[in-house]
């Protein structure tokens, strides 16, 4: 207890359990008249008290009970339109309440209780605003994802990352892992445990329902809410987070920089940074990470891992693993085939995307970067080819091997990501990394591969069908599967040497150049996993479980840290996985290697680049084509069709991801040729 002494009015304040560490002036006869003529009551005057009482005349109409603490009141604020209102507090009843300076509390049709409000803040037409009982405010809260009837349950805290989730939702096999992060997150979620909720600086509720056992963070916009009950809205300076009309939430965590708007409806879930639902979206127990967006739509029991996009009235998603992924319109799956209940999961890898009207019957798998069309029942894994086509055709389903790497749209997807992170707190949760091919994509393709040669030496090169796994692979997309997945995996181990390179002098030995390539840390081969987002050597993060299974790792803050850590040194393991890879595609011994054979090398990656360039090129050609323009110039001649399109479409040869491909054709080619140059 700490006594502070100002004139002759001096109080005591505690700074243990009082938000803001300042004194607080009981109040005087003269000053309570003062309130009694102002319209206002109290059950103990000397439970109310002031650090202003020279501002006590902007306070009317309020019904003080129990321990009621506020600042003072200076300020105005200036609302849209240019209305003005001075800060106080108006029309209310207030029950064990902080109200710091400047602040506005005004017509609250029934009380606030329990709660300790910042500087700066506007409340007004509220119905209710209260804490009862000790409340966790959503931490601790468990999520069923991708099994509804459980077996996958996340508890939510308000700093969980999708790594973390990953390894809590996927890693069951390892249950001493699981166990241990879920006595850290209970920690954790203990820690916050008050019977007091707390609304910080600079926040507007207005036109709101009711808030129960809310903890909202700094500047944040909470307007025409219907209900928001045991949750936590972290919200803050640089990232606020706006909660809007008719939205009701239950047992929810919302990250910064998130909108929840426009009669969302969400229960048990997690909302990660820069997240975007709204018009009418519902979820329950999901988890939505980094810069996803959900509008329209429904979700029930998925990981939504970053960016993935749902904006369509009649898409569903529901017991599913998603990440960088668009859902068409009508995009359905199925996790019930009503015999054991909704118990059946799938995964759609990063990057894969479903066409509209597309359905799916889980279990399924499907490879990443790859596109989903039609419906398709047959419990296919696709997850080592990657970047393929799923096609249905007279109910089977057919897989285009690799076909995707020359798509324009997934490139264009790749360049878009980065730019759209919305993330303004520097405080990031979640580790991304966005690189289209890595160690994750390449070891697939090269798994793809031998599994292909398999295929044609098993039915025989001749066979025009092949079955894999529920799927049906035609002979030529068979063929060019093959050809595209060792064009892919020549343009990464290129990419990966020329970048090794990038500071080689000219005029250096043999031996020196095999100095340069040994890597830097020894972490990095075997398997690679994708952790919703981020790609790690499977090693590395088995190090890490078992570290927090024996204890070594304590603390939850730890683990987020640990991943972190692992995401910084991507690059350095990267290129000890790569290091590997060159002995048996390129038949090169990094051992041995000389300046000849990374010449060889070199020039066969120019090739590539520049032929998949050219096939991006043509591929994009075709979004300008005669056929493209239907629909345009509606009412004129061939000529009239092509001038409206080139004023809404522009022309081919200046549209940005043309000349981005030229860009990258021309540099591709200088960067080769400038190393070759060095190389001699």
């Amino acid at each position: 207890m700490k006594s502070f002494v100002t004139g002759a009015s001096a109080v005591s304040s505690s700074c243990g359990t009082d938000r803001y560490c300042v004194e607080y002036k009981q109040l005087t006869e003269q000053e309570i008249a003062l309130l009694t003529s102002a319209g206002c009551k109290a059950e103990d005057w000397s439970l109310v008290r002031t650090t202003a009482p020279e501002t006590l005349k902007y306070i009317r109409n309020v019904r003080f009970s129990g321990d009621v603490r506020f600042g003072r009141f200076d300020a105005s604020f200036t609302l849209p339109g240019g209305l003005s209102k001075h800060s106080g507090l108006r029309n209310v009843t207030l029950h064990n309440v902080t109200v710091g300076d400047n602040s506005l509390v005004e017509n609250v049709t029934d009380y606030v209780a329990n709660y300790d409000i910042g500087h700066n803040c506007y409340i007004e037409n509220v119905d209710l605003l209260y804490t009862d009982g000790r409340s966790r405010f959503g931490n601790g809260v468990e999520v069923a994802v991708l099994n509804e009837t459980g077996g996958r349950e996340v508890q939510i805290y308000d700093r969980l990352s999708a790594q973390t989730a990953y390894i809590l939702a996927m890693y069951r096999h390892q249950p001493e892992v699981t166990a241990a992060l879920n006595r850290m997150i209970g920690e954790y979620a203990a820690s916050v445990e008050s019977e007091r909720g707390t609304i910080g600086n600079g926040v507007k509720i207005r036109n709101t329902k009711v808030i129960h056992s809310v903890r909202i963070g700094d500047f944040a916009n909470i307007s025409g809410t219907s209900r928001l009950r045991n949750g936590s809205i972290n919200s803050n300076e640089s990232a606020p987070v706006r909660i809007g009309h008719g939205v009701i939430a239950d047992d929810f965590i919302i990250c910064s920089g998130s909108k929840v708007e426009d009669n969302t409806t969400l229960t048990r879930c997690f909302v990660g940074q820069c997240c975007i639902l709204g018009h009418g979206y519902s979820a329950s127990d999901s988890l939505f990470f980094s810069n996803c967006q959900g509008e329209n739509g429904e979700a029930c029991a998925i990981f939504a891992g970053p960016f993935t996009v749902t904006h369509h009235k009649s898409t569903l998603l529901i017991a599913g693993m998603f990440s960088f992924m668009n859902a068409g319109s009508g995009s359905n799956q199925s996790n019930h085939m009503y015999k054991l209940g909704p118990i059946h999961q799938g995964i759609l890898e990063r990057g894969a995307k479903t066409a509209s009207d597309s359905y799916i019957l889980w279990p399924s798998r499907v490879g990443a970067f790859s596109l989903v069309m039609g419906r398709h029942v047959t419990h296919s894994d696709t997850t080592n080819l990657p970047f393929s086509y799923l096609i249905e055709q007279q109910n089977t389903t057919y897989l285009v091997p690799g076909v995707n790497l020359r798509s324009v749209g997934t490139v264009r997807d790749a360049q878009k990501w980065p730019r759209r992170d919305a993330r303004k707190d520097p405080d990031r949760l979640d580790c991304i990394n966005y690189n289209l091919l890595s160690p994750f994509t390449i070891q697939k393709m090269i798994k793809g591969i031998k599994l292909l040669h398999n295929l044609q030496y098993s039915s025989g090169e001749l066979s025009d069908v092949y079955s894999y796994h529920s799927t049906k692979i035609r002979n030529s997309s068979l063929r060019n599967g093959i050809r595209f997945y060792q064009t892919a995996i020549t343009k990464f181990l290129g990419n990966s040497i020329i970048k090794k390179l990038e500071n080689f002098p000219a005029g250096a030995s043999d031996e020196q150049l095999r100095a340069a390539l040994k890597p830097s840390v020894s972490e990095g081969s075997g398997h690679w996993v994708d952790l919703s987002g981020m790609i790690a050597p499977q090693g590395v993060v088995e190090d890490l479980l078992s570290k927090v299974a024996s204890g070594e790792v304590r603390s939850i803050s730890q683990v987020h840290d640990a991943f972190a850590e692992m995401h910084r040194h991507y690059y350095e393991y990267e290129w000890t996985w790569a290091y590997d890879q060159y002995s048996d595609f390129f038949g090169v011994d990094m051992e041995t290697i000389t300046k000849a054979d990374v010449v060889s090398i070199v020039k066969q990656w120019k090739e590539v680049v520049i032929g998949l360039d050219r096939q991006l090129y043509e591929d994009a050609r075709k979004e300008f084509d005669l056929a493209a323009m239907t629909g345009f110039g509606a009412d004129g001649t061939k000529e009239v069709k092509e001038q409206d399109f080139e004023q809404v479409r522009g022309v081919f040869e200046s549209n940005s991801f043309v000349t981005a491909v030229l860009d990258h054709i021309r540099s591709k080619e200088a960067l080769g040729d400038e190393l070759l140059r060095r190389l001699g």
